[in-house]
C-alpha cells in the first residue's frame, strides 16, 4: 500500500494494523517524522512499514510496484502544510494545484499494478463565497491519466476542528457549509 501524502500518519497505522506492506512518503520531513512516531508502538505483524521523504510526482518506487494507493492530498492552498518547503502542493493556488495533480496522477498509475485501486480523499473549497469543485477537477485529472472511476463515495464530515468558526461566518456571510469530503475509488 502507498500513500505519497502521509502527512500525520493515520494510513500507516492503519496499514500495520491491518497487517499491508507500507510505503509512506511526504515532501514535509515533520510529517514523517511524527508518522514514524505514530507507527512505534508494539503489533505483531509480519508487515513492512517504511517511511521516507519525497515528491509525490517523482516517486521511488519501481513500475507496478504498488498493490494500492490510498491517500488524502492536500486541498491545493486551503491549509499549508510548511512555511517555505519547495514542491509543496499545500502552497499552490488551485490552477497550478491541479496541474501538479496532474503529475501526481501520471506517477500513481505508473506504480499501481494493472487492475489495482487507487483511492483518493478529496474536497471542494469556496473562494470569495462561491464553491470550487476541486474534487472533481481532482477525479478529471485522474481519469485524464488514465484511470477509470469506479466508486465515488461521499464522507460525511463531523465536528472538524474549524466547524465552529465556519458555522459562524457560513451564517454570517450566507453560505452553506461544506460538510462532506469524496473518496475516488480509480482502477487501472
Amino acid at each position: 500500500m502507498l500513500d505519497q501524502f502521509v502527512g500525520g500518519g493515520t494510513t500507516a497505522v492503519e496499514a500495520k494494523l491491518t497487517h499491508r506492506n507500507f510505503v509512506g512518503i511526504d515532501i514535509n520531513p515533520h510529517a514523517i517524522e511524527l508518522s514514524k512516531r505514530k507507527c512505534e508502538f508494539d503489533f505483531d505483524t509480519q508487515a513492512t512499514t517504511s517511511l521516507a521523504v519525497g515528491d509525490a510526482r517523482k516517486l521511488p518506487l519501481g513500475d507496478e510496484s504498488i498493490d494500492l494507493v490510498c491517500t488524502h492530498p492536500p486541498y491545493a492552498d486551503i491549509i499549508h502544510y510548511s512555511e517555505d518547503i519547495d514542491g509543496d502542493l499545500s502552497r499552490l493556488p488551485m490552477k497550478e494545484f491541479l496541474f501538479e495533480m496532474g503529475k501526481v496522477a501520471e506517477e500513481c498509475y505508473r506504480v499501481l499494478k494493472k487492475d489495482k485501486f487507487c483511492a483518493i480523499l478529496m474536497g471542494d473549497t469556496r473562494q470569495k463565497g462561491m464553491v470550487k469543485p476541486l474534487a472533481f477537477e481532482t477525479m478529471r485529472v485522474f481519469e485524464l491519466a488514465g484511470f477509470k472511476t469506479k466508486e465515488i463515495i461521499i464522507k460525511e464530515q463531523h465536528n472538524c476542528k474549524a466547524t465552529g468558526y465556519w458555522k459562524t461566518n457560513s451564517i454570517k456571510f450566507n453560505f452553506l457549509l461544506l460538510a462532506h469530503e469524496y473518496l475516488f475509488v480509480f482502477r487501472k
